[in-house]
């Protein structure tokens, strides 16, 4: 039935496209993976669950070199854009639509040691053919919720995809909870392995911005000697917060990251900010317009190196972005009120140094609070990095892994 929708919306949208295009070939890309003694093979959903699994591929690949890397994806978003983080994946296919025969034959041509599901998606006929052939199959950074159907009285079938699993690194303690109550018992609760990949990523960006480059040039022109309020994957309800904030009477530097940096959104934001704003790609006519839209791919990261506060994208519609990406360089974070199931936003809320807002009043106020305590509350942002690391030391070297 989802390879039929697929099918249909492929006729419409360039992303289903894609995913149907993209699968032509599964089983090609299989054939040319070479036979190994040890194969770890990842599924991630997409190029955030490839994040998330990336420190892990790297600890298990300085492990143990030999071993191939082979990643799958459901979505094209991961497959189009996972080469352009520094990775070791030595093969990537996409997972084939779930069903009996594709599992089955999907295992027996790829042979994989263990298999690493990221985070969730738990797809019923790839985990149990690869339960029958032998494969080990781990979970990596769960993330579970009572509301989900492995939890309800009728979810018996769905149970067993879990109960298949040969262990659980889980993110955190109401995961563990839960996957005890439907009798699972090899689980570690280790945290998020985010953590780490936000650090790894700060260094390499503070590597990166003591190397004189365009971005630098850019950022260091556009800001002189500032720091700047960041916008970061902002939707339209954010947006609405930067102009509020500029009506206001706000003459501080703004960088605005939008999640769509297609062509025609682009335009359409410059339009709402007049002659205030200027696009990183047209820089070179900079008039110091108070605000630098970021209509480009890859910038954020560093353009957080260079903020001092963010504004956090998703957070109006339940599809918060990245926090820890701002906070592991101290920027006390900003974003809307449907985050309940975002684990990551409920101690930075409860220490303090994360606001939730439902209203451009409630923005204002909020922000004005920061800017009076920027200091104490980008420490507390930045321990809470520190602190919570260690994730992927935790799980590649546990003994699950025979290496």
């Amino acid at each position: 039935m989802l390879g039929f929708v697929i099918r249909v919306a492929s006729l419409f949208s360039r992303k289903a496209k894609r995913w149907v295009e993209g699968r032509k070939n599964w089983k090609e890309t299989l054939d040319s993976i070479p036979k190994s003694d040890k194969i770890c093979w990842f599924h991630c959903a997409s190029l955030g669950e490839f994040d998330q699994g990336l420190d892990l591929m790297f600890a298990l690949k300085e492990r143990d070199p030999s071993c191939l890397i082979v990643v799958s994806f459901f979505s094209p978003s991961g497959m189009d854009h996972y080469q352009k983080r520094k990775n070791c994946v030595d093969y990537a296919v996409y997972l084939p639509l779930d069903t009996p025969k594709n599992a089955a034959l999907f295992i027996q041509k790829l042979q994989p040691t263990y298999a690493i599901f990221i985070k969730y998606e738990f797809w019923a006929n790839v985990v149990f053919a690869a339960k029958k052939q032998g494969v080990v199959l781990l979970s990596v950074a769960t993330l579970l919720r009572k509301d989900q159907v492995y939890f309800k009285f009728y979810g018996g079938f769905f149970r067993k995809i879990l109960q298949s699993f040969d262990f659980f690194f889980v993110q955190n303690k109401s995961t563990f909870v839960l996957l005890q109550s439907i009798q699972i018992e090899q689980i570690a609760c280790v945290g998020d392995t985010r953590f780490d990949r936000v650090l790894a990523n700060r260094a390499a960006t503070i590597e990166k911005s003591n190397h004189s480059s365009l971005e630098n040039e850019i950022f260091s022109t556009f800001l002189e000697g500032e720091k700047a309020i960041i916008f970061g994957s902002s939707w339209r309800e954010e947006e609405g917060l930067l102009l509020a904030l500029l009506e206001s009477g706000c003459t501080r530097k703004i960088i605005v990251a939008p999640h769509d940096v297609k062509e025609e959104n682009s335009a359409r934001l410059m339009a709402s900010m007049g002659d205030k704003a200027i696009r990183f790609t047209a820089f070179s006519n900079y008039k110091q317009q108070q605000v630098l839209i970021l209509d480009t791919i890859g910038h954020l990261s560093l353009a957080y190196r260079f903020g001092d506060i963010a504004v956090i994208g998703g957070g109006f519609s339940g599809k918060l972005h990245n926090i820890l990406e701002p906070l592991v360089f101290g920027l006390p974070v900003i974003f809307g009120p449907k985050v309940s199931k975002f684990p990551e936003t409920e101690q930075p809320l409860l220490d303090g140094f994360a606001f939730k807002v439902a209203s451009t009043s409630e923005f204002l106020e909020v922000l004005n609070t920061i800017q009076k305590n920027t200091a104490d509350l980008s420490l507390s942002a930045s321990l809470y990095i520190e602190q919570n690391a260690g994730a992927t030391h935790s799980i590649s070297t546990h003994s699950i892994f025979n290496f």
